[in-house]
């Protein structure tokens, strides 16, 4: 079991996103105007957000332009994601949409969207970036979608640019497993 998941582990190392490297923090990057959503009561605000924050829970970023094509790239993920029922307590999906990469006068939009997900999913990060501050800081390209895993101590573990096949969605499944289970040994 053990050699099994070291191979997994070798396999990530595959990096096929702009600026990520292996077993490095995603490089900083902070989002001061709109930022992490937060809905108290149905109320929704925002506070700024830091990838400094980005440790202490084993991670999925996604990142994604605020357009339902960038969205429908790694649906099969978010999926995976939402059915795997992982601990709260040690795991956290954090959804990144820049809403300046959005079709002119639909950003209002995708902010209701992101709240009805908040609801609905209140332990997951949801932050605005409406400013495209974090694409310009991880280099990533316009209009498209990201996958990042992160380990409890926010390297980056696997990370992906555009949309994942169906044998991806698996080796990050997979190699979220092996960090849930590393983290309990």
């Amino acid at each position: 079991m053990r050699l099994a998941s070291l191979l997994l582990l070798l396999v990530s190392l595959d990096v096929s996103a702009s600026n990520f490297v292996i077993n490095q923090r995603v490089p900083p990057v902070g989002v001061g105007v709109q930022g992490e959503l937060l809905v108290n009561h149905h109320t929704l605000s925002t506070r700024p957000w830091n990838s400094a924050q980005l440790h202490g829970k084993i991670r999925v970023l996604l990142h994604m332009a605020g357009r339902i094509s960038a969205k429908d790239e790694n649906a099969a993920l978010i999926e995976m994601l939402s059915k795997a029922d992982l601990p709260h307590d040690r795991y956290q999906t954090t959804t990144i949409v820049n809403t300046d990469d959005a079709i002119p006068g639909s950003a209002i939009f995708v902010r209701a969207s992101l709240k009805s997900a908040k609801e609905a999913s209140p332990w997951a990060q949801f932050i605005i970036d409406g400013q495209g501050s974090v694409k310009k800081a991880w280099q990533l390209k316009a209009g498209g979608s990201a996958v990042v895993v992160l380990d409890s101590q926010g390297k980056v573990r696997f990370a992906h640019e555009g949309a994942l096949t169906a044998a991806e969605n698996q080796q990050v499944m997979a190699l979220l497993k092996t960090l849930l289970e590393e983290g309990v040994s």
